[in-house]
């Protein structure tokens, strides 16, 4: 079951030097619009595409392609991405993971589409028309992209795809998957391309679906001679790993955005139970070992959002300098550990605090904990922040 609450999170986050008044301005509405909707289906997939429309129709897939095709600003802004997806995720999980997906579904044709290929899809995508899906991992290939098996071999008619790709998220609903392949099997990385393949398409089967803890589309996609044309390549040949590399970066900072609104939740949830469970005379949270623990929950909440919201200014203020992009790496991996790691304390800490409570099946902090689970995962797994943030650390103290 997939419903919001009318209970508002506080906006001051928001008014913090990282933002603009734009940003402020914007988590307003959107605390606003999504405190009327009311999603549920025992389906995840029909819940996924009620979203998308509802995204849609409010406006809020904008945010995710630029203004020249539709969106809502100039460019991508990692700011007004983090603001979204803290706020969809307090409310539901699926309701951002929706939101999430037409981003870094449709991030790689914005970054470096044809003309052609944006003005096809992005517009399609801010309305909430085409669901998009990124098709990087493979089975025995997660952090090691260098590794994939999937191939696209040119012909006279353009490229033929065969392998399997996993974990790809809005499988078997998309309407489009950027498919990363290899182009040259013996370049390693460097031989990776990526293309568009609209579903469906003669030879591709995205039908299925995967089941995991925290319900939502997923699907494995298979090839087998799937014909696509020679316009369906992104960027110049081989060019793929750099483009998902710099896709994924984008987004790096709101998985952390996406984290906190569940931590934030969950410290909403316990102070709440706390508040009213009444035990031995007085309520849960008249007893100081209660409230040391919020305060813990609290500071992990705060340090965790502080780093997120350094990380996507520094993205938005780069421009195109170069040094500042390693910084933003740094930033954003430091962000995406703290953030998926403190908030998987905070949600187990309101669940302890709920007792049996917390552990039944549709309670709100029983989901909460599973939903985690993913983001400490997905765009490199937290030990992949480590070495990125460790490489850095040490590049900067050579001796």
């Amino acid at each position: 079951m997939n419903t919001v609450v009318s209970t508002p999170i506080a906006l001051s986050q928001w008014k913090l030097p990282f933002f603009d008044s734009l940003h402020h301005e914007m988590a307003t509405q959107l605390q606003q619009w999504v405190a009327q909707q009311n999603v549920y289906a025992a389906d995840d997939r029909v819940a996924c595409r009620d979203w998308v429309q509802r995204l849609g129709c409010g406006g809020w897939l904008r945010y995710c392609v630029p203004q020249s095709h539709g969106g809502a600003l100039q460019q991508l802004d990692s700011r007004a991405l983090v603001v979204l997806r803290e706020i969809l995720s307090w409310h539901s999980p699926l309701a951002d993971f929706s939101f999430a997906m037409q981003g870094l579904g449709s991030g790689a044709i914005t970054l470096a589409g044809t003309p052609e290929q944006q003005s096809h899809y992005l517009p399609a995508v801010a309305k909430g028309e085409k669901i998009a899906a990124f098709a990087l991992s493979e089975e025995d290939v997660g952090s090691d992209v260098a590794g994939m098996k999937t191939s696209a071999t040119p012909n006279a008619k353009g490229f033929v795809l065969n392998g399997s790709k996993t974990w790809i998220s809005n499988g078997g609903i998309a309407d489009f998957y950027v498919v990363f392949a290899k182009t040259d099997a013996s370049a390693g990385s460097r031989g990776i391309s990526a293309l568009v393949a609209d579903a469906p398409t003669a030879g591709m089967d995205d039908s299925q679906h995967l089941t995991v803890m925290s319900p939502h589309p997923l699907s494995q996609l298979h090839f087998n001679n799937c014909q696509l044309a020679s316009s369906a390549m992104l960027v110049e040949l081989h060019g793929g790993f750099k483009l998902a590399i710099r896709t994924l970066d984008i987004f790096k900072a709101s998985v952390a955005a996406a984290a906190i609104g569940m931590a934030r939740r969950a410290l909403h949830e316990a102070c709440t139970y706390a508040q009213k469970r009444h035990m031995f005379g007085q309520t849960l949270a008249d007893f100081q070992m209660t409230q040391a623990k919020l305060g813990e929950m609290a500071s992990f909440i705060d340090a965790s959002a502080l780093l997120t919201y350094r990380a996507a200014w520094m993205r938005d203020s780069m421009g195109s300098d170069s040094a500042k992009a390693g910084a933003y790496t740094q930033a954003a991996a430091m962000a995406k550990l703290s953030a998926t790691e403190n908030a998987q304390r905070v949600i187990d800490m309101a669940l302890q605090m709920h007792g049996g409570q917390g552990v039944l099946v549709g309670n709100k902090i029983e989901a909460l904990y599973r939903d985690i689970s993913a983001l400490r995962i997905y765009d490199g797994a937290s030990e992949v922040q480590q070495l990125i943030v460790g490489k850095s650390v040490l590049k900067g103290m050579r001796i």
